[in-house]
């Protein structure tokens, strides 16, 4: 394997809303959770907590509810062929992300990336609890991608707000894609488009030598 390269998934590959929002716009706490999101992004709550204020609105919906309304969820042109580019190219495409795991499960179906991350939310017989089973944030994000057993100076992350700042220190290269000012300053290279292929000619020049 050449390297790796990490993908966040709300406000990059999900553009907006997040995959988040995009559920609790069906499930009726979407206010609740869209200000749970801005106080994260301004460094005013942990992403545990806002998992909790978001896993209490998921109380008692089904699994296949969730997954249903998921499949709809707007997304970035290019990712399919960006993902194939990296499996062509013997470069591991994972999802280093905060949204809920059964968002990266289905992201990771469709496209065919090789792993995803993120936080549980507890289910009892098909439906969820309203509980966390499992936190996750984004130091546990940075730790995920350098746990994949490839050197941190071969690994890219491409992400677009706060929670992608710890995995972009720790990398080799690191892509604010569609990025908030906090991620433009630190990222190492900025692509603004709507298509994620826009990020493979960088892939290609940074894998070049290896």
């Amino acid at each position: 394997m050449r390297g790796l390269v990490c993908f966040d998934v709300d406000g990059t590959l999900a553009p907006g809303p997040s995959s988040c929002a995009w559920v609790a716009a069906v499930l009726g706490h979407e206010a609740e959770l869209v200000a749970a999101e801005a106080a994260y992004d301004a460094g005013l709550m942990t992403n545990q907590e806002a998992s909790v204020i978001d896993a209490r609105g998921w109380a008692g919906h089904t699994e296949a509810e969730i997954g249903a309304r998921l499949a709809s969820l707007p997304l970035v042109e290019g990712i399919a062929e960006t993902v194939e580019w990296c499996h062509e190219h013997s470069l591991r495409p994972i999802l280093t992300t905060l949204a809920w795991t059964p968002v990266g499960r289905m992201l990771a179906g469709r496209f065919g990336f090789a792993a995803y991350c993120g936080p549980v939310p507890a289910v009892r017989d098909g439906r969820y609890t309203g509980d966390v089973a499992e936190h996750f944030d984004e130091y546990g994000k940075r730790d995920f991608a350098l746990a994949q057993g490839i050197a941190p100076e071969r690994c890219v992350a491409v992400g677009d707000g706060r929670s992608d700042l710890p995995l972009f220190a720790a990398v080799g290269m690191s892509i604010g894609f569609n990025a908030s000012p906090p991620a433009r300053a630190v990222a190492t290279q900025v692509v603004d488009s709507g298509d994620l292929t826009a990020i493979v000619p960088l892939l290609e020049a940074q894998f070049s030598s290896v």
